[in-house]
């Protein structure tokens, strides 16, 4: 479970293909405090540490998790979202994000607006995921609040502490971006479609 409150952008160091899995290695500045076994949230992916070097930490990407996400489409030198485990005893200055990610989407537009930014997505709706006007939503790792909720696009308001921080500095036009969206929405919306279809 994570908050949805970025730690650092990580670099992605080497990339290796195997069979239909991809091993992903990273440098980040708190390598010595990783272990393996330990699960991290990659672009709001929850994936595990499975070796560890001086320099650099490897994880796999399996095949259904590189059909659901953006991170088949890593290139060496991009920059990746991290976020270690919410710990229990915490504050939760996010929402709760689980590291699971329901669909894609692409960024359609990005507009400065004096010292912020406004970063507009579209998403398939027909999966049956939903946004609401200043609800929660994980966006490649990071908990925002939603803007400008439409049927099959929403905005996101991003201050330059984000900005900074996380890899939307890199998110331009056409990138394609992990979603998670709150899970009470994706319960109701699960009951709704059920009840309609009785």
């Amino acid at each position: 479970m994570f908050s949805g409150i970025i730690e650092e952008a990580a670099t992605v160091v080497k990339l290796e293909k195997e069979l239909g899995n991809i091993h992903i290695s990273l440098a980040c500045s708190f390598i010595d405090e990783l272990k393996i076994d330990q699960s991290i949230s990659h672009n709001g992916v929850c994936l595990t540490v499975v070796k560890k070097e001086d320099k650099y930490y490897t994880v796999t990407a399996i095949k259904e998790t590189l059909e659901k996400t953006n991170l088949g489409l890593l290139k060496i030198g991009d920059k990746v979202n991290l976020e270690r485990s919410l710990k229990l005893n915490n504050l939760l200055d996010g929402h709760l994000v689980q590291g699971h990610v329901d669909q894609t989407a692409v960024c359609m537009k990005v507009a400065e607006a004096e010292g912020s930014w406004y970063y507009t997505f579209e998403y398939d709706a027909s999966k049956g995921n939903i946004t609401v006007e200043k609800g929660s939503i994980s966006v490649n790792g990071v908990s925002l609040t939603v803007v400008n909720s439409q049927q099959n696009s929403f905005q996101v308001a991003i201050i330059p502490y984000t900005y900074q921080v996380t890899n939307f500095n890199q998110i331009k036009k056409g990138t394609i971006v992990n979603l998670e969206f709150d899970v009470i929405g994706k319960y109701i919306s699960k009951l709704v479609a059920q009840y309609l279809h009785k």
